[in-house]
């Protein structure tokens, strides 16, 4: 499996806080049948700063490190941009960092509500080029309470990560109800782990693809999994017309 969204880089976030943290997270890892993981440290979320040149050289690092243990993972560089009005200019500044160096730029909104400017700015990010993935939408306040929101957003051309753990109801029931919802309607389109640690935040990425071929089939599974392996080599992902959801269906959520 390839985890498109993980927090493994040691000391630069609310991550992986050591090397050895970093390395245990790599043999969970590998215990999970992940092989490949993006690297994606927040980057501008009042909080942490990781420009790509600082993630590129962590990369070569950490993958140096796991070579000399012999952990049998690849670690590609990412970022977890924090969604904001200068991304463009920030891409043009060499300080954006897409997954592997591809179109695809993973976009965090803030958890309680999707700013006014989102779509304006997704729409210039496709003009420059970029293709944004938006990651756990299912843990957004506003979207959860108004998913036309991620509808339109997904129909103009932003993509969607969903976060293993929330599929299998780490985060509750609510928010696992979601995901399925936007797995249902084709508002999503990659799962990764989103994992910080081996203990509170790890990656239960087979866990939740269990879920997923247990309720949808082999087929959704390996959905998902194609469409990690086409981003991070940049090539179009697989993706179905997005449905908008029922109403109906968002009070059961309750």
């Amino acid at each position: 499996m390839i985890d498109l969204h993980c927090h493994i880089l040691p000391g630069v976030d609310d991550g992986a806080q050591s090397l050895a943290q970093a390395l245990e997270m790599a043999r969970k890892a590998v215990e999970q049948g992940i092989h490949t993981i993006v690297a994606t440290p927040h980057h501008l979320n009042n909080s942490y700063e990781n420009p790509k040149q600082q993630i590129l050289a962590s990369v070569e690092e950490l993958n140096q490190q796991l070579r000399n243990e012999n952990i049998d993972v690849k670690v590609l560089p990412g970022q977890e941009v924090r969604i904001h009005g200068e991304m463009i200019e920030g891409y043009l500044a060499g300080e954006i960092l897409p997954v592997n160096h591809t179109p695809y730029v993973l976009v965090e909104f803030p958890s309680n509500h999707v700013p006014r400017y989102t779509e304006k700015l997704f729409y210039e990010l496709q003009v420059n080029g970029l293709i944004p993935v938006i990651v756990h939408p299912e843990r957004n306040q506003e979207i959860i309470e108004c998913s036309e929101l991620l509808y339109q957003l997904v129909k103009k051309g932003a993509l969607t990560q969903i976060t293993a753990a929330s599929v299998c109801g780490d985060f509750g029931k609510k928010i696992k109800n979601f995901s399925l919802q936007l797995i249902e309607n084709n508002l999503t389109h990659v799962i990764a782990s989103d994992a910080h640690n081996v203990t509170r935040r790890t990656f239960k990425m087979r866990e939740a693809f269990a879920v997923i071929e247990q309720k949808y089939g082999n087929e959704m599974a390996y959905y998902f999994d194609d469409n990690a392996a086409l981003m991070i080599e940049g090539k179009h992902v697989y993706k179905e017309d997005p449905e908008r959801i029922k109403r109906k269906k968002l009070f059961n959520l309750f």
